[in-house]
């Protein structure tokens, strides 16, 4: 269940996996987002904070109104992704503690046995943000958590609302200040998601050697 960097050579993979994490984040009541982030521990948090600021209060909880318009805003610079890594640590450490030496690459049958449990601790949509999640991470099995999400009366998604497609945001027209501020938007969002990645990573190596 680990994720890893996209492949750039799969850009046309990668528009549907940010569109289908787009799509099961709309799914995640509000009360559930923010429940979330109030259980984050004190690095997830700092992450957090440092993606979406709510107001001026940094020690206050995001509502979920600002969690999504942050998710919303940052579909094409990664934060949506780092959004989604975050909200979903929990259940993925979860999943990975479960499925053991299975964690890296598992079946369809091996994560139908652990999904029940998962689902019943952490809520099915912030389960099935965690699966998304890893597919949007290019993870080996995204193949078959798609499948899953696709076909699997446990955690399968609702059909798709038509929606309008986000304009592309044209970088060319803003001052040199404004492009700056968004070339560090996007390095923040970069090094949460490494950190997201990197506990991923130490999870799973933890989950491995207590089986």
């Amino acid at each position: 269940m680990k994720r890893t960097t996209s492949n750039p050579n799969q850009a046309k993979n990668r528009i549907q996996s940010i569109g289908l994490l787009d799509r099961t984040l709309g799914l995640v009541p509000d009360a559930a987002l923010v429940a979330a982030i109030e259980a984050l521990g004190e690095d997830h948090r700092e992450a957090f904070d440092g993606i979406v600021k709510a107001d001026a209060d940094a020690d206050a909880a995001p509502d979920a109104e600002a969690i999504r318009a942050a998710a919303q805003a940052g579909r094409l610079d990664g934060t949506l992704e780092s959004i989604a890594l975050i909200v979903t640590d929990a259940s993925l450490a979860d999943c990975i503690e479960q499925l053991g030496d299975h964690a890296d690459l598992p079946s369809s049958d091996q994560l139908r046995d652990v999904l029940p449990g998962i689902i019943e601790r952490h809520g099915k949509e912030i389960t099935q943000l965690m699966l998304a999640s890893t597919i949007a991470g290019d993870a080996p099995a995204a193949p078959i958590i798609r499948d899953l999400l696709k076909n699997d009366d446990l955690v399968k998604l609702p059909p798709a609302e038509p929606k309008p497609l986000s304009p592309v945001l044209d970088t060319s027209k803003h001052s040199a200040d404004e492009r700056a501020a968004l070339k560090a938007k996007r390095a923040e969002a970069k090094k949460a998601k490494q950190e997201a990645a990197r506990i991923a990573r130490e999870q799973s190596a933890k989950a491995r050697n207590r089986a």
